[in-house]
């Protein structure tokens, strides 16, 4: 078998363990760390460990090899914790991001920063170990001669078996051996039950991968052998489990005399180190050193399996569990199930159209039948849909991270809360909307919250609060990022917009103002830093937001805060739409943009200069959008008293759309119209109707534009013919 095919599962979940480790960092609390976070943090490091070592990822292994040890020393509180260990920690996880990222793209890790941390971190055991060295070098005298504690030091093996040693101290000799020596072999008795036929030779090719194998008996299901390695049981199980379940892998306490030829071998070794008066002692009196061991070896099997219980408890309980609850699916075939469906849909609306001139009586029975179908599609239709829904934790998890990066770089405090986690968003607007949320946290953290010193002198509390939430409002997605800060500078972006040419007045509302920093290139910072002032960035957010069929408004309170609010919709699969026509045209409005309809009067429409119109809504007077015109369809209906007016918001702004009926309001499937021909203005997408014809899905906010700018060409057309 290629273990090859088994690459994306550990991609997959290093991914996991990489974002849960880096979350635990967050929340450790270095002056009194949790014992559960810091075991959570080293089981993490120990899985991906495991996982790299498996597919020969030796630059991922080493440096998550180093990083394991100093975190079983935290763990063991053998090792202080301060906010630069954890920042070392993070940077640590960084890098083997990175090099987790260069394998999933078939590439090596960056040679320079594996090289960096590397040293880094065996710096910081260096210095851990130099702290330790006294006290550990007072209580090992204490305990034992000084010629025994020299043996001790150079050849641990021999040291194990000396005279008198207790069974506690070689436990502890071998666990920290097995965490701490990078090239101590030690010996493992395997037993593999349960296997396929077809698995123990791949088995074994594993444990060959792990170390020196022997003593190999294969059995019918089953595989035994003698494993020399420098990995722990942890670390065996950890790699067997990509391919079998934990409950099929034990280990076999082993005999001295299994062990005896590895302390032959040091010993022969290690004369130089072993004076002649120890190997002396060993030789003549073989009796007195063995007996003691024997005794001390059979009593120490029962205690030893008591630890590994719960070291494996958790791993065997966890790991069903998951599979058994979740299963992992290529996003491509996700697609292609929706796209399916989608065209079962338009199926099912096709037979429902068709069907509407049969006569009931006669046909009550197929009627019915269909109306059935048509409850099945929708249900069918929204179950896959929710397959794509992902929870908006998946976006809010990578913030804390940021929040801390960025506010400790200019040195502010600031307490970062997240509301509404559990939302769930489309998967391809979850991928999307990280980048405009990134740059709006940016912005808040350096524009935003003030210095502590500027916010405490004027009552405020040092931290400043910044908020991430997320909520459903109808069929769309409401996310808010709002802080506490000093507010935006209207006097400040007003100036800036003047002398930048853009068209503005002092009468202006706070709303109005504030959506001026979408403008390209504009910026009111006086200095540009790493993290913003280059004027770039704002309009790109708006503009990816507006991409995905959302919007987005800001509010502001001087010296309170700001607020910013994106609406998106759900999914970009499936639409509620309205359909309305146009002489013989159909287009579909989203069903979110609709705010009501009527048909106008003569004495609520006001013309304006240049072809223009106003029409009066209960005492608000909204720009009059005639379809017909902006699309240049002939035969539509020409008198606006006889005519739709559909009113329509987006972005704040509310504005009248003239059609000549009503149609009906139902779910249409979203078709890419760029894609499939051309970017049309006015046109997000397309979708097919019950009749097999295709409908085009109106860009409500772009819709108004259009308008305006086809009416400004009219009027300089026509000044120009005036003219001529």
């Amino acid at each position: 078998m290629d273990i090859t095919e088994f690459y994306q599962t550990f991609f997959d979940e290093a991914d996991e363990l990489l974002a849960d480790m880096e979350q635990h960092l967050l929340l450790l609390d270095p002056a009194n760390p949790d014992q559960e976070q810091m075991n959570a943090i080293f089981r993490s490091a120990h899985s991906i460990k495991g996982g790299a070592a498996t597919f020969g990822f030796v630059k991922l292994q080493q440096t998550t090899h180093v990083l394991e040890n100093l975190l079983d020393s935290a763990r063991r509180h053998e090792m202080a914790l301060t906010d630069d260990i954890i920042n070392l920690f993070l940077e640590a996880k960084d890098i083997m991001q990175q090099q987790l990222d260069a394998h999933k793209n078939s590439q090596e890790p960056d040679e320079e920063t594996f090289n960096y941390i590397c040293e880094k971190l065996r710096q910081l055991a260096l210095d851990v170990k130099e702290e330790q060295s006294a006290p550990q070098v007072e209580a090992v005298a204490g305990s034992e001669a000084s010629d025994s504690q020299a043996t001790m030091i150079e050849t641990p093996i021999l040291s194990s078996d000396a005279e008198n040693e207790q069974t506690e101290v070689e436990d502890t000799m071998v666990e920290v051996a097995s965490t701490m020596a990078a090239d101590g072999h030690y010996y493992h008795h395997i037993i593999l039950s349960d296997l396929k036929e077809t698995d123990i030779d791949l088995m074994l090719d594993e444990l060959k991968h792990l170390g020196e194998v022997s003593q190999v008996e294969k059995q019918h299901h089953g595989l035994e052998a003698i494993l020399k390695t420098t990995a722990t049981e942890e670390d065996i199980s950890a790699v067997l489990c990509f391919v079998i379940e934990p409950e099929q892998i034990s280990f076999k306490k082993m005999a001295v005399a299994e062990k005896a030829p590895e302390k032959n071998t040091v010993t022969e070794e290690s004369t130089t180190t072993v004076d002649d008066a120890h190997v002396e002692s060993q030789v003549e009196q073989p009796a007195p050193v063995q007996k003691p061991v024997a005794e001390k070896v059979t009593p120490a099997a029962e205690p030893a399996k008591a630890p590994a219980a719960p070291a494996k408890r958790p791993v065997a309980a966890a790991t069903p569990k998951t599979e058994s609850s979740s299963i992992r699916v290529a996003v491509e075939k996700v697609d292609q199930l929706i796209n399916l469906v989608g065209e079962l849909v338009i199926t099912q609306s096709m037979l429902a159209q068709h069907s509407g001139s049969l006569e009931p009586a006669i046909y009550s029975d197929l009627l019915s039948c269909i109306a059935q179908l048509q409850r099945n599609s929708r249900d069918l239709q929204e179950s896959v849909m929710s397959i794509r829904m992902m929870p908006m934790e998946y976006v809010f998890s990578r913030f804390p991270r940021v929040v801390r990066d960025v506010a400790g770089k200019m040195n502010k405090k600031v307490e970062l809360n997240m509301i509404g986690s559990s939302t769930e968003l489309d998967k391809s607007l979850i991928e999307k909307i990280i980048d405009p949320l990134t740059h709006l946290v940016r912005n808040s953290l350096d524009h935003g919250i003030e210095m502590p010193a500027d916010r405490v002198a004027v009552g405020k509390p040092e931290a400043g609060q910044l908020t991430l939430s997320a909520e459903h409002q109808g069929g769309n997605i409401c996310i808010e990022v709002t802080d506490d800060g000093a507010g935006l500078n209207r006097e400040r972006i007003l100036k800036k917009a003047i002398s930048s040419g853009l068209a503005v007045s002092e009468n202006m509302s706070n709303e109005e103002v504030a959506m001026l920093i979408f403008a390209p290139g504009f910026s009111t910072a006086e200095v540009v830093t790493d993290v913003s002032g280059r004027g770039v960035g704002m309009d790109v957010v708006k503009r990816n937001i507006q991409e995905m069929g959302g919007q987005i408004q800001i509010s502001f309170e001087v010296g309170k805060g700001t607020r910013i609010r994106i609406l998106l919709p759900l999914t970009l699969a499936i639409l509620d739409g309205m359909s309305v026509k146009v002489h013989d045209e159909v287009f579909i409005l989203p069903l979110g943009t609709v705010v009501s309809s009527l048909q106008p009067e003569e004495d609520d429409i006001y013309p304006l200069a240049g072809d223009e119109k106003l029409l009066q809504v209960r005492g608000e007077y909204l720009p009059l959008i005639e379809l017909h015109r902006t699309f240049n369809i002939e035969g539509a209906q020409t008198d606006i008293t006889q005519a739709i007016a559909v009113i329509v918001q987006s972005a704040g702004r509310r504005y009248a759309l003239l059609v000549d009926q009503l149609v009906g309001q139902h779910q249409v499937v979203v078709k890419n119209i760029e894609s499939n021909y051309r970017k049309v203005p006015g046109i997000s997408a397309a979708t097919i109707m019950g009749d097999g014809s295709v409908a085009l899905i109106l860009d409500v906010p772009e819709l108004q534009r259009l308008s305006h700018t086809q009416m400004t060409n009219k009027k300089k057309n026509t000044t120009a013919s005036a003219v001529i």
